[in-house]
């Protein structure tokens, strides 16, 4: 027997959040959880997980490190490749609204940005 296809879900955007540091370098063990239960309620609530979303889906990853000490939590938005420190739960339900529903980043809350390089036609 053969199996169907599998559906191919569009993402939109996949969201990483330095949360929960064995190190705690980056942001108080118990911040960090807090604002990544803020993103997973904020995320639920307004429907970025639905697989029929017309924009696609919001993935969200809670991550060990991601290199930036003591500016955490840190959050960063993929493909967009923007950085936001300082990211406590208070924070996550603007971040959301404005830069992934609204697609207008927060500018003064980010830390940096590094965007995916794109393959011309010279890379395939």
């Amino acid at each position: 027997m053969i199996d169907p296809p599998a559906v191919q879900t569009t993402i939109s955007h996949h969201l990483l959040l330095c949360a929960t540091p064995t190190k705690e370098k980056c942001c108080d063990p118990t911040t960090g959880i807090a604002t990544w239960n803020e993103l997973k309620r904020v995320i639920r609530e307004l429907g970025l997980e639905k697989t029929n979303r017309p924009e696609g889906i919001v993935l969200r990853s809670k991550v060990d490190c991601l290199r930036i000490c003591e500016r955490g939590p840190v959050l960063v938005v993929w493909p967009d490749g923007i950085w936001y420190t300082d990211v406590t739960a208070d924070k996550v339900e603007p971040i959301v609204q404005q830069h992934i529903v609204q697609q207008k980043p927060i500018r003064q809350w980010i830390y940096k940005m590094t965007p995916f390089r794109t393959m011309s036609s010279a890379d395939e």
